[in-house]
C-alpha cells in the first residue's frame, strides 16, 4: 500500500507540472499572438498613413498649380498659406486624421546663396547673413563659418573661417562639406555651433538649390520673416520692417520694386528681391489608432504653368 500511495503521489505532483507548463505555453502563445496582431495592426496603419501623406501631397500640388495660373504673386493671403483643416479618416475599424500646412521657403535667406557660380563666396549674401544673426542677437562669425563650409577651397576665411584643420581635431574628426547644403541641419556641424543658435536661426534659413547659371534664390518679399526683410540692408529699422510688413498685409505689395527703393539698392532689389515663389514646404500629419506619421516634402513649382513636383521627401524630420 505505501508503493501505490507514493506511486499516485509521484503521478498527481507529474500531473501537475505538464498542467502548469501547458498553461505557460498557452499564455506565452497567446501573449505572442496579441503581439503580433499588434505589430500587423501598426504596419497597415502606418501604410495607410503613408499613403494618406502622399495623397495630401498631390492635393497641395494641384492647389500650388492653379494659385499659380490664377495669380501672378505669392502672398500670405492666399489660399496655400491657410492652415489646413483637419480632414477625418474613417471606417468601420479605425479613426483617424489628417491636417498640415504649407511654408513659402523663398521668405527665407537661403543659405547656399553663400556661394556663387564659381564656388567663392558671395560677398553680399555673406553680407546679408552676418546682418541677419545680429538682429537675430547670435553671433555674426557663424556666417564666415558657413561661408567656409560651403566654399569649394580649403583656405580659412578671415577672421571667421574654419576648415579642414579645425574640423579634424574634433571627436569625432570630419572634414568641411566644401559644397552646397540640401538641409539647413547641416549647419550643426558649424564649428561652435549649439541647439539654441540652431534653432534660433533656422526659422529664418532654407537650403534651396541655386537657379541656372548660379544665380541666386530671391527672396519673397510677401512672405518673408521681420528679420529677413531687416537683413537687407544695414539701415533697415525694426519701424521700417513694421510698416513694410503692413503695406504688404492685404495682398501683398502693389509694387514691392518702389517700396523697397527707399531702403534697399536697386541692384539688391533686382538680384536677391521677388514677390513670386517656386519653393515650397509642405508639413502633413497623419494620426490614425496610435500610429503618428509626420511627414515633410519640399515642392518645386515653375513659375510658367505652375507644374508643380516633390524634391525632396522626409519622415519625422525636416
Amino acid at each position: 500500500m505505501t508503493n501505490a500511495v507514493h506511486q499516485n503521489g509521484a503521478a498527481l505532483i507529474t500531473a501537475m507540472l505538464i498542467m502548469a507548463l501547458l498553461a505557460i505555453l498557452a499564455a506565452d502563445l497567446t501573449w505572442d499572438n496579441g503581439l503580433d496582431m499588434r505589430r500587423t495592426m501598426t504596419m497597415l496603419y502606418h501604410d495607410e498613413g503613408v499613403q494618406a501623406v502622399y495623397g495630401a501631397e498631390d492635393w497641395v500640388r494641384i492647389i500650388l498649380r492653379d494659385d499659380a495660373n490664377d495669380s501672378p504673386t505669392d502672398h500670405l493671403g492666399e489660399i496655400w498659406a491657410a492652415e489646413f483643416p483637419v480632414l477625418p479618416i474613417e471606417s468601420d475599424t479605425v479613426q483617424g486624421a489628417v491636417q498640415g500646412g504649407l511654408e513659402d521657403l523663398q521668405g527665407r535667406f537661403n543659405i547656399n546663396n553663400l556661394i556663387d557660380e564659381n564656388g567663392d563666396v558671395d560677398q553680399d549674401a555673406l553680407e546679408q547673413l552676418q546682418r541677419l544673426l545680429l538682429i537675430l542677437d547670435l553671433e555674426p562669425r557663424f556666417a564666415g563659418l558657413a561661408a567656409d563650409w560651403l566654399d569649394a577651397d580649403d583656405r580659412a576665411g578671415m577672421p571667421d573661417g574654419a576648415e579642414d584643420s579645425i574640423y579634424t581635431g574634433m571627436t569625432p574628426p570630419y572634414l568641411a562639406a566644401n559644397q552646397t547644403l540640401t538641409n539647413v541641419s547641416e549647419l550643426m556641424a558649424l564649428e561652435g555651433m549649439d541647439k539654441l543658435t540652431f534653432d534660433t536661426l533656422a526659422p529664418h534659413i532654407t537650403a534651396l538649390p541655386k537657379l541656372g547659371a548660379g544665380q541666386p534664390t530671391k527672396i519673397n518679399v510677401n512672405t518673408a520673416t521681420a528679420a529677413v526683410l531687416q537683413s537687407l540692408d544695414e539701415n533697415l529699422s525694426p519701424a521700417d520692417v513694421e510698416r513694410l510688413i503692413a503695406d504688404r498685409e492685404n495682398g501683398g505689395f502693389t509694387d514691392f520694386q518702389n517700396d523697397f527703393s527707399s531702403f534697399v539698392a536697386a541692384d539688391v532689389i533686382n538680384r536677391y528681391l521677388d514677390e513670386t515663389s517656386s519653393y515650397f514646404q509642405l508639413k502633413v500629419v497623419v494620426q490614425i489608432a496610435t500610429v503618428r506619421i509626420t511627414y515633410f516634402s519640399v515642392l518645386y513649382r515653375e513659375i510658367q504653368g505652375g507644374a508643380t513636383v516633390p524634391i525632396q521627401r522626409s519622415f519625422g524630420t525636416t
